[in-house]
C-alpha cells in the first residue's frame, strides 16, 4: 500500500484536506505558496482565490462528518482548470501553469503505476 501524506490547505476560515503520494506532497506544498504568492500578478478578471497551504500530516482523523478528504489528482484537475480558464497568455499565468501541468503530469503517472 503506497504510503499518502495530507496537505492542509486554509481558504477563510474553511479547511480543505489534500491526501497525496508522499513523495510529492511537499510538491503540492510549495506550488501553493508560489500560487499564492503569483496569483496577485495575473491581470485577468476571475483570478482564481486560492487556500494556503498551512501543515502537512502523515496521518490524518477527520472528526467532523462534513469534511472530507480531496484526492490529489482531482485537486490538482481542479486547480489546473481554474487557472487554464483564465483570459491571459503572458507570465506568469504560463510558468505557473507550466509548474501545475508539471505536478498533474507526475501525480497521473504515479497513479498509473501505484494504483493499476
Amino acid at each position: 500500500m503506497p504510503t499518502m501524506r495530507y496537505c492542509i490547505l486554509q481558504k477563510g476560515d474553511q479547511l480543505e484536506y489534500v491526501e497525496m503520494p508522499s513523495d510529492y506532497a511537499y510538491q503540492l506544498s510549495a506550488l501553493n505558496l508560489r500560487l499564492n504568492k503569483e496569483v496577485s500578478k495575473l491581470t485577468a478578471e476571475g483570478r482564481p482565490e486560492l487556500p494556503l497551504a498551512v501543515a502537512e500530516c502523515d496521518q490524518l482523523d477527520l472528526l467532523q462528518e462534513t469534511s472530507q478528504i480531496i484526492g490529489g489528482l482531482d485537486y490538482i484537475n481542479e486547480l489546473e482548470r481554474s487557472f487554464a480558464s483564465l483570459n491571459e497568455n503572458h507570465y506568469p499565468l504560463i510558468s505557473l501553469l507550466t509548474e501545475i501541468r508539471a505536478l498533474q503530469a507526475q501525480l497521473e503517472q504515479w497513479y498509473e503505476e501505484e494504483v493499476v
